[in-house]
């Protein structure tokens, strides 16, 4: 079965979400800033997920995490929890 690792930054608006994204693209860690901005739990994590499979996470969150480039920020990506950046850190399968 396929399985990915993620991590993710939940913010409320699509603007601080793209805003976030602009600031880890030129440079910033991606940990560092979830800690900071993220409104999830994980956040605490640096944003970390942990491995799940297809089917685990609402369905947006999973047409990106199983079907775009593992590595790369991601995002915004809108669900009922509010706007996310995602990085796929490891995809098999």
């Amino acid at each position: 079965m396929v399985k990915a690792s993620a991590r993710h930054i939940l913010v409320n608006t699509k603007k601080e979400c793209e805003e976030l994204k602009v600031r880890i693209e030129k440079g910033e860690d991606f940990a560092a800033v979830a800690k900071k901005y993220s409104q999830c739990p994980s956040g605490q994590d640096g944003g970390a997920l942990g491995e799940f499979s297809p089917g685990q996470m609402v369905e947006a969150f999973d047409n990106v995490v199983f079907s775009a480039e593992v590595g790369k920020v991601h995002g915004p990506v809108q669900t009922e929890f509010g706007y996310h950046l995602i990085q796929i850190t490891s995809r098999n399968g």
